[in-house]
């Protein structure tokens, strides 16, 4: 692979249990990865697994992709923020979003509206609350109220805020507001349409993107599989709307057609072999590396792999190998 400044990989690995992690994580540094970043949906919280890597595997700069920005109150996100900070001093960057409605809405209990709002309020909230700064402030979609946060939490060096981001707006927002974008659930070749967004606001802007990798050469049982996690996904309407921003509709129309009448047998068989090789890396380990350098090549700063365990792919092994030392 051409050289990177960054290479990332997701945590905790999954069907690890995550008291079982602590070997896998420490070989990290040495397997060439130079990030651990953790992800928050239906099963880990964001900072628990970054807390155990900060001592794991000190070497490692460690990252939230993404933190949604409801369902923590502003106060307690920075509190979170800084207490990692705290943790892993030069070490940590805050990744932020607005997650989508079935996380916030239809699991928190929370009302999903006006998210790009959201995330921006979010992101000038952070800015100056993590300086040490007592915050009053009316933002449009949340009010603080003489907020300072305590010196034990305050970051001793600056932390970068990334915005995750799926279209121009949020993209935009990212790189006006933020220090870069983190990126999901896209082609390489869709990477050509976001990168110079961000990067309008400053070529030195991070686009992290998170890769699903299943290196297998079982190409049908891949596919088949694979087609279930893209059905979760596409069929979300902030994904689906990304998706048709970046032109992938005609693709797809027929997957949403049969998921909004309650047909997901049909939804599935509906989503193309082309979509699954697009949005899922597959194939032998090499077939794998060189399509993630296609995400470098077209913009992606900090690659950072999710392993799917697809096709009979061990887990442990696929993440020493992809290594890229």
């Amino acid at each position: 692979m051409a050289p990177v400044d960054r290479y990332g990989i997701t945590i905790p690995f999954d069907r690890i249990p995550l008291h079982a992690q602590r070997e896998l994580v420490g070989e990290l540094p040495d397997l060439g990865y130079t990030d651990a970043w953790s992800s928050e949906a239906d099963a880990t919280d964001a900072f628990t697994p970054l807390a155990l890597a900060s001592v794991w595997a000190p070497a490692l700069r460690l990252g939230t992709a993404i933190v949604p920005a409801y369902t923590r109150g502003p106060a307690l996100l920075a509190q979170s923020v800084g207490t990692m900070a705290q943790a892993a001093p030069g070490r940590f960057a805050l990744g932020v979003g607005a997650s989508s409605n079935i996380i916030v809405e239809r699991w928190n209990g929370i009302p999903f509206v006006d998210p790009y709002q959201r995330v921006r309020d979010t992101v000038r909230f952070l800015k100056q609350a993590l300086t040490g700064e007592k915050v009053t402030e009316d933002y449009e979609t949340f009010r603080v109220k003489g907020f300072r946060l305590g010196a034990a939490a305050v970051p001793e060096q600056p932390v970068p805020i990334l915005v995750a981001a799926l279209r121009k707006g949020m993209l935009d927002l990212a790189g006006r507001e933020g220090d870069g974008a983190i990126v999901n659930w896209l082609s390489a070749d869709d990477v050509a349409t976001v990168a110079p967004i961000v990067r309008a606001h400053g070529a030195d802007k991070e686009i992290v993107a998170r890769i699903f990798v299943a290196p297998s050469e079982d190409t049908e049982t891949v596919r088949a599989q694979a087609r279930y996690a893209v059905a979760a996904y596409v069929n979300v309407p902030v994904y689906a709307a990304f998706h048709e921003w970046l032109g992938r509709g005609p693709q797809l129309q027929p997957v949403w057609e049969a998921w909004k009448a309650g047909d997901r047998a049909a939804a599935l068989e509906a989503i193309t072999d082309d979509v699954v090789d697009e949005l899922v890396v597959h194939g032998s380990y090499d077939e794998c590396r060189a399509h993630v350098q296609r995400y470098v090549d077209n913009g992606v700063t900090t690659p950072v792999l999710a392993v799917l365990p697809l096709g009979g792919v061990d887990v442990t092994e696929a993440v020493r190998r992809l290594g890229p030392a």
